[in-house]
């Protein structure tokens, strides 16, 4: 390999970003904000350690995600209530938003709709920013630990990774089997894992989670939701995952109506407005 004469001034060209965002809908947060203040519990899941369960969420409720007992992350999937085809984007998320997201942003969904699905509300741990490693939380950056790759990397058959656990909690849900199930699981929002990307050779990274029991992530329901979240076989994920070998402790998933009233002004997005007929 050659290396070229102008080599540093390649390097030294700056970035553009790609998908400048002033454009994009931002959500009212003083009305969300003003509406958090009138919620009233209906209804609530509870996650076992290293299994993962469902829950529905109505447009315009919130949901909230809670550490309980210990420090733990969960892996989580959203659909369309009413159209599993319409799911979380993680890639369209992570062009618009970054690596990680926190309040005020949003978990888009899939083609052909690209629209909120959820707005995140509250974050009890937006103050830890990005650390000297480069690490953040609830990133989407993380596809979910898998058997798939696990057998790969270590061989035997483990059945409690993230993906796994997703795929027996949406079979259960809607009465089929798994192998129906699991071309619906998809990318997730890894809620409260703090991972970032090494700055010598770009892997991704995961470290001990900053959560402790209390900690909370609650989101805004902007269409009808069908969810599932996985209790992490890796626990805080400062050692391993895909393994019994972490201490592992249960999510807690609640369910939050707001007074009618605080949301008068607020509309269920649209799907995409793109015609879809891709120039043909």
């Amino acid at each position: 390999m050659t290396i070229p004469q102008d080599a540093d001034a390649r390097r030294a060209i700056p970035p553009v970003i790609c998908y400048p965002v002033e454009t994009l809908p931002a959500p009212d947060m003083k009305m969300l904000d003003a509406a958090r203040t009138t919620l009233v519990k209906t209804g609530e899941v509870t996650v076992p350690p290293r299994d993962a369960a469902t829950f529905t969420v109505p447009a315009g409720h919130f949901f909230r995600i809670t550490s309980v007992e210990g420090s733990q992350v969960g892996d989580l999937n959203l659909w369309n209530a009413n159209d599993l085809n319409e799911r979380f984007y993680s890639g369209k998320t992570r062009a618009l938003h970054g690596t990680h997201i926190t309040r005020g942003q949003r978990m888009w969904s899939s083609f052909p709709a690209l629209r909120p699905m959820a707005t995140l509300t509250h974050d009890s741990l937006e103050w830890y920013g990005k650390d000297a490693f480069g690490g953040s939380v609830h990133d989407v950056i993380g596809t979910r630990c898998d058997p798939y790759t696990h057998q790969l990397l270590s061989g035997g058959q483990y059945h409690h990774c993230c993906h796994s656990n997703l795929t027996r909690a949406l079979a259960s849900h809607l009465g089929i089997t798994p192998l129906e199930a699991e071309p619906h699981v998809h990318d997730v929002l890894n809620v409260f894992m703090c991972t970032g990307f090494t700055r010598d050779t770009g892997q991704y990274f995961m470290k001990a989670s900053p959560v402790r029991p209390g900690d909370t992530l609650e989101f805004f329901a902007e269409i009808d939701l069908l969810g599932a979240l996985s209790a992490c076989p890796g626990g805080d994920c400062s050692t391993v995952h895909s393994s019994d070998q972490a201490e592992c402790y249960p999510l807690l998933i609640e369910i939050f109506a707001p007074d009618p009233a605080t949301l008068e002004n607020w509309r269920s997005p649209s799907a995409n407005g793109y015609d879809r007929t891709h120039g043909a």
